[in-house]
């Protein structure tokens, strides 16, 4: 499979995942709750996902070994990272933004459970080239 464009990227099957799970949980669990319960639905949709993915990296040509954990890595293209917090940080999107440069990929998700709809709580990040 080659790699999604920008216009091909899963966004839409992701969010519609999210959109079940919160649907069937609500609102008001932890992020632990949420991804178990997404791990579970981009299963049942047969979308190919990886969690908890290690990410590593370099200082100075030296390793640092494991310094960030993506939360998941969908169809190998796409950083999701989740929250049930009552506001985003800067620091939240920054973590995608790292993960993002670690990893090589160009789209991160960051999607926040605590947002009714969750389709309002979902944010696009995009990596800079």
């Amino acid at each position: 499979m080659s790699s999604p464009d920008i216009q091909n990227d899963f966004s839409h099957e992701i969010i519609g995942a999210c959109v079940e799970v919160q649907r069937v949980l609500g609102t008001g669990l932890s992020e632990a709750a949420y991804a178990t319960a997404l791990e579970v639905e981009l299963a049942e949709r047969e979308i190919g996902f990886k969690r908890d993915v290690p990410l590593s990296a370099t200082y100075k040509n030296r390793p640092l070994g494991e310094v960030y954990r993506a939360g998941f890595v969908v169809e190998q293209s796409v950083i999701v990272e989740l929250r049930a917090a009552d506001v985003l940080t800067d620091l939240h999107r920054a973590q995608v933004m790292a993960a993002l440069r670690l990893s090589g990929l160009k789209l991160g998700l960051l999607i926040n459970f605590n947002v009714f709809p969750v389709v309002k709580g979902v944010h696009r990040i995009v990596s800079k080239p």
